[in-house]
């Protein structure tokens, strides 16, 4: 029984003994007008006041802006009614709960108290507001501790989905989502799911959670109990998780395995999905495993025969086969013979040319060729063949097509420092030597004197035919100049010639009939002291001629000095005849003076000025040709 029950028969009791004793004058003088109207209390000032601490002591105290927790005592489909102990409850908005979808009655949760009572009483209460005002320290308490979180997904956005998680919007990518690639995010959008908080950045308020580290959690007590029990060469049923570029990833209950694409098909492939579909299930074979690293090794073709193994018997070596290229490298193709035998054809094997190229000059991918097996190794499966043993060596002809001293025209195929690769027929490749290019002029480098592809007349000087070589010349085609220049340019021999090029130790002169000399530094020295320069055109004197070595060295300045010279001895001979004449002169004059009379001074005088102005003259010649020197 409660106190109230107990009070109210004993409060009743003294009442009807009151009422018994007193009069109803005295009923009247008591009577309280005041209250005509208002309900009766039953109870006494001071056990309103008891009545009144009991209550209180019922209630719990709170204050606004705080955060409490509350039990749920009612749910419909809007709100939630929440008892926190105070005179009244409160009323949150039920979608504030939609992270958590099992809230039912008699739930305690959390809330954060806006106002004891609004305008019409109200207690005014918020889940929300609760949440994020402890969301930080939860999260982060969560991230320390490993804690499965609840969330609720929102939205998706670029790379994953956007989860509430204690009223803070979290980060799901993609990639955890699921232990396998999710192709649809849309069908997560809406969903209460479990997570585990993996990352938090404080300082931007990101979290990032993941749902799929729950799944390996389970899944990895799976493996342990799955790997176990493998087998190198066991043979099990998966299915397609994934595809790649480089293999397939197949789910074997609960642990996945990789089948390289290499192990896929015998045949070359150029991407899994040739063989293979996503979700389709398939038998592999178990090729290898690591415990450790929980790494699973498939295959697929090793469940069938090796087409070497059926390849046909029949066939030897110089027989001809057809296939496909299936891949081209610089240094040969891949044919397959059919799927899963091949045969390479070495570069060297496609042309009977020797020069350099590369296998993309012959065939292409997709090409259908006809071949000749050279080698077949079938204890290594492996086999060469060739394409150009389905046409005729042209060195079986060589020595008579191209016998020596015979004139043919060559096309040049590539440069070496010493000479010139020339192409004279597909397969028959000769050279032609640096010296044999000219016979006139000094060739440094092949590419001064003809150009690739160019067409160029050749002369057979030698054929080795053990090595499939041809020496050849270009010079030859005409006859041997030189024996005529010995003749032209004879030593001291004067040519006109025109400087071409100046080097250190001297200069190259362009001489007559396409002939180069070569002029000594020293020699290029003109009349007035100076050197020659680049295309002046000068006379040069041939002071030394090697028909051998074919070169001619010439001078200039040799000619100046011969001038010189020559200009010297025509002065000298002037001089004496003029020093004779005047001593025959004195010696008349003395004759004379001593046979000379008064009457002969005019002739003296006359004969006086005469050899004046002669010796004048010979002074003056000699001044002349000092200056000339």
């Amino acid at each position: 029984m409660s106190e109230n029950e107990t009070v109210q028969p004993a409060m009743e009791e003294q009442t009807e003994q009151k009422a018994v004793q007193l009069t109803p004058e005295q009923l009247h003088e008591q009577f309280d007008w005041n209250s005509t109207g208002a309900k009766a209390d039953i109870y006494s000032k001071a056990d309103r006041e008891k009545l009144d601490s009991v209550y209180e002591k019922t209630l719990t105290s709170i204050t606004s802006n705080a955060v409490v927790d509350g039990k749920v005592v009612a749910k419909n489909s809007k709100e939630v009614v929440v008892n926190i102990g105070y005179k009244s409850d409160g009323v949150v908005q039920l979608s504030e709960f939609r992270y958590n979808p099992d809230l039912k009655v008699g739930d305690t949760v959390e809330v954060y108290v806006e106002s004891q009572e609004d305008k019409s009483g109200q207690l005014i209460l918020s889940h929300k507001t609760a949440r994020a005002m402890k969301s930080w320290d939860r999260v982060n308490q969560a991230l320390v501790t490993s804690e499965i979180i609840t969330g609720f997904v929102k939205c998706r956005t670029k790379g994953g989905l956007i989860a509430d998680v204690f009223g803070i919007e979290a980060f799901l990518p993609g990639s955890q989502i699921d232990v396998k690639p999710i192709r649809d995010y849309d069908v997560y959008v809406g969903k209460t799911m479990e997570f585990k908080v993996v990352k938090i950045n404080n300082e931007f308020k990101n979290v990032v959670v993941s749902h799929k580290a729950l799944i390996e959690e389970e899944l990895e007590q799976q493996k342990k109990e799955i790997i176990s029990k493998l087998e190198k060469g066991q043979v099990l049923e998966g299915t397609v998780k994934n595809i790649t570029t480089y293999g397939v990833f197949i789910d074997l209950g609960g642990v996945d395995g990789l089948i390289h694409i290499t192990d896929l098909s015998w045949g070359r492939i150029n991407h899994p999905e040739e063989v293979v579909k996503l979700d389709q299930k398939i038998n592999v074979v178990i090729l290898d495993f690591d415990n450790e690293k929980k790494r699973i090794a498939l295959g697929l073709k090793q469940l069938s025969a090796h087409p070497w193994d059926g390849f046909k018997t029949d066939l030897a070596v110089g027989d001809k086969v057809k296939g496909k290229v299936v891949v081209i490298a610089d240094y040969g193709a891949f044919v397959e013979i059919q799927p899963g035998v091949e045969g390479l054809i070495h570069v060297s094997e496609m042309s009977w040319s020797q020069h350099l190229r590369t296998a993309h000059d012959f065939l292409k991918v997709g090409d259908e060729i006809e071949a000749v097996i050279l080698t077949l190794d079938r204890e290594e499966r492996k086999m060469s063949l060739g394409i150009k043993q389905l046409m005729p060596d042209p060195w079986a002809s060589v020595i008579t097509k191209y016998a020596k001293g015979t004139k043919h025209t060559a096309t040049v195929r590539n440069f070496t420092n010493f000479g010139i690769f020339v192409e004279l027929e597909e397969g028959v490749d000769g050279l032609i030597h640096i010296s044999d290019l000219s016979w006139s002029k000094k060739v440094k480098h092949p590419s001064e004197f003809t150009k690739v592809g160019e067409k160029i007349d050749v002369v057979v000087l030698d054929i080795d035919g053990e090595n499939r070589r041809l020496s050849l010349g270009h010079k030859q085609v005409e006859e041997n100049p030189w024996e005529v220049f010995e003749t032209i340019f004879s030593i001291n021999s004067v040519h006109q010639g025109t400087i071409i090029n100046i080097l250190d130790k001297g200069a190259i002169i362009a001489m007559p009939y396409g002939v180069e000399a070569f002029c000594p530094t020293r020699f290029l020295l003109k009349e007035n002291g100076k050197a020659a320069k680049v295309e002046e055109t000068l006379d040069f004197k041939v002071i030394e001629f090697n028909k051998e070595s074919k070169k001619i060295i010439v001078s200039h300045t040799d000619l100046v000095k011969d001038a010189a010279n020559l200009d010297k001895a025509n002065l000298t001979e002037g001089q004496k005849k003029d020093e004779a004449e005047t001593k025959k002169a004195t010696k008349k004059v003395k004759d004379s003076i001593e046979k000379t009379t008064l009457g002969d001074i005019d002739v003296l005088s006359n004969l006086k000025s005469d050899m004046e102005a002669t010796e004048k003259k010979t002074e003056d010649d000699a001044r002349e040709a000092k200056a000339s020197e």
